[in-house]
């Protein structure tokens, strides 16, 4: 549970290069919300995952990660693919 075990920036920066930082940068959660406007500002790659090790509750849930495949945030169908 990253949420409570933390992340360190190699994991979260090998997650971002699957996936890419946008989709599992959570721009929608309560801990974006929390942020700072100069935080919230000018997100880069490297800012956003220095914000997600310091906040990994701005990471969406949940994430599967099985050998080198990411799925971030649940979708019915692409659970279904995974676990077929």
């Amino acid at each position: 549970d990253f949420r409570e075990d933390g992340l360190n920036e190699t994991i979260v920066t090998q997650w971002a290069d699957v996936v890419g930082w946008e989709t599992l940068f959570n721009k929608r959660s309560t801990s974006f919300r929390g942020l700072t406007d100069a935080e919230k500002t000018d997100i880069t790659q490297d800012k956003a995952i220095a914000l997600m090790v310091q906040h990994p509750t701005l990471i969406k849930r949940p994430v599967l990660v099985n050998n080198d495949k990411l799925l971030v945030g649940f979708n019915l169908a692409q659970y279904q693919a995974w676990f077929a």
